[in-house]
């Protein structure tokens, strides 16, 4: 599985197979496959960029993000919160909480979300724009992403 992960810079990952996903794409450079499946994280400029969504959006991508990322997207838009577990094309999507600690950058009140993908039996954890929390504890995942910056 560990093949089918590609760190594209930032917060941006983008996971190949049978389906292609891309998670927070950013500053995307080149040629790029387009995405059956696009997640972003928060509304954010660097994780919710509209232009970089429509570099690799077909028709049929389906977008899953957060509502306050709605009015800047096009096309499939299916809005997620802390909690909420969706299946698209066969892929298991949980979004899971994302906040600051101690920092009101990212407040715990916006309801913004890392994800849980489950591609193949794997679950791989996106932590998204966070602090180590305690809800980190209750995750389950065989492969962990963790943006730093």
């Amino acid at each position: 599985m560990l093949e089918n992960l590609h760190w594209l810079g930032h917060a941006s990952f983008k996971i190949t197979g049978e389906k292609i996903i891309y998670i927070d794409p950013y500053q995307l450079k080149g040629e790029n496959e387009k995405a059956d499946i696009i997640l972003i994280t928060h509304s954010h400029f660097d994780h919710c960029s509209p232009g970089d969504v429509e570099k690799i959006q077909k028709s049929s991508t389906v977008i899953v993000a957060t509502p306050d990322c709605r009015s800047d997207l096009s096309g499939n838009v299916k809005t997620v919160k802390p909690g909420d577990k969706i299946t698209v094309e066969g892929v298991g999507i949980e979004a899971v909480p994302a906040y600051n600690v101690n920092k009101e950058f990212h407040p715990k009140s916006k309801n913004w979300v890392g994800y849980i993908v489950t591609v193949k039996g794997e679950r791989i954890y996106h932590a998204g724009d966070t602090d180590k929390i305690p809800e980190m504890g209750d995750i389950k995942a065989d492969i962990v992403l963790l943006p730093v910056g």
